[in-house]
């Protein structure tokens, strides 16, 4: 590997961590709502369908960071 891609492992790294932490943080968060209701936690077709549609839509804003910078 080139010293010119030696960048890319650690935002790979950092891209992975930022996603766990991130995914825990939801869990929690999902949890303490949960324990709040005195239910267990459950997601029905729904609330996975906007999740899921919240995530690609972050992931879009993050690919398009930088465009037209140049």
């Amino acid at each position: 590997m080139n010293s010119e891609d030696s960048w890319k492992p650690r935002v790979l790294i950092i891209g992975a961590l930022v996603g766990a932490l991130t995914g825990l943080a939801g869990a929690f968060l999902l949890l303490r709502r949960s324990e709040a209701k005195g239910t267990k936690p459950e997601l029905d077709a729904g609330e996975g369908m906007r999740i899921g549609l919240l995530v690609m839509g972050l992931l879009r804003q993050v690919a398009l960071i930088g465009e037209g910078k140049e």
